[in-house]
């Protein structure tokens, strides 16, 4: 099978593959293995500096001594407030200075960063979960999309990758599959359905470069697919996490107050930032701090793929055995 496709021309990478950003866990050197191993590490801004301290960059320069092919930055476009938008436009700034030429957005219009990126030959690939938010990214003028299905951690889609790839297929542009891909097998198989690569980041935290609790790491290597429920106490919207005592405890649906506010137009926007707050607060404390260890408290982010992942590995042997299964099929 050969692996040259848009997304390795992009990317300028070997491996069809995005290490998924994702917080808190994307720690830098768990971006910089993604990316020495073959793929694109993405550099999560708000893990580097709230999660793992770093200003953001020396969180970049640090991700540079470790590994000198490509990285690239997530940035979430979603205009909270007018200090959290300049933040991201001077993260974005800062990452275009040290050399950064790949870009993931989401959770908004992706024209400015675009814009903002394309005089230096930067590429932006945008998550979508549906046709919609698809053609937004398309009339925003990325090129490439992230195709989040329901088999995805964290916040999934609606769709299976098959279903999700027929709906954007039409689009012109190349298609990544983000969920369900745990091992060899299923990357040749997003690969076969058409898809121009894969993005994975429930079994990048089952690594020894993930900063995550052992115990964190371990609930992922013990879950089935039947472990994974989405729950929307921790962001309002579902979120697809490991089921454990915390999270049955709490259970998985916010009450018809909080729905409420959801759906007004004056409140929605509030509503979101407390429990974005909230949720970075929580999902920190639970998955690299104080209550990391125990899963009476965990609220510990995973999808589907945990039902293909059986041990703790190095990023480097995940990818060889990604690669290996590519070529012999």
């Amino acid at each position: 099978m050969n692996l040259a496709t848009p997304l390795t021309a992009h990317a300028g990478i070997e491996l069809p593959i995005i290490g998924g950003a994702m917080y808190p866990c994307s720690n830098p050197e768990l971006v910089a293995a993604v990316s020495e191993a073959g793929g694109i590490g993405i550099i999560q801004p708000i893990s580097l500096t709230y999660v793992h301290g770093h200003r953001f960059r020396e969180g970049i320069q640090l991700i540079r001594r470790l590994t000198t092919k490509p990285i690239g930055m997530n940035a979430l476009i979603e205009a909270s407030s007018r200090a959290y938008h300049e933040r991201m436009v001077s993260w974005v700034d800062i990452a275009l200075q040290e050399g950064v030429r790949f870009f993931v957005t989401s959770l908004g219009n992706p024209r400015w960063v675009v814009d903002r990126v394309s005089p230096y030959g930067g590429i932006v690939y945008h998550d979508v979960t549906g046709r919609k938010w698809a053609l937004k990214g398309r009339d925003g003028g990325v090129h490439g999309l992230i195709a989040v299905n329901r088999r995805a951690g964290g916040h999934s889609g609606d769709l299976g990758a098959e279903a999700l790839l027929a709906e954007l297929a039409d689009l012109g542009l190349p298609v990544v599959a983000a969920g369900g891909v745990g091992d060899g097998p299923e990357f040749v198989a997003a690969l076969r359905l058409g898809y121009a690569g894969v993005q994975i980041g429930t079994r990048l935290i089952a690594t020894p470069e993930c900063s995550a609790s052992e115990a964190y790491k371990q609930a992922i290597v013990a879950a089935r697919e039947a472990d994974i429920v989405h729950t929307e106490r921790l962001s309002g919207v579902p979120v697809a996490v490991i089921r454990t005592p915390y999270v049955e405890r709490i259970g998985t649906t916010i009450g018809p107050l909080a729905r409420r506010l959801f759906r007004g137009r004056r409140t929605k926007k509030w509503i979101r930032a407390w429990y974005a707050l909230r949720s970075l607060r929580a999902l920190k404390r639970t998955s690299i701090g104080r209550d990391s260890a125990d899963p009476a408290a965990a609220v510990w982010q995973a999808g589907m793929s945990v039902a293909t992942i059986g041990a703790i590995e190095p990023v480097a042997t995940l990818f060889q055995r990604f690669r290996a299964h590519a070529e012999a099929a």
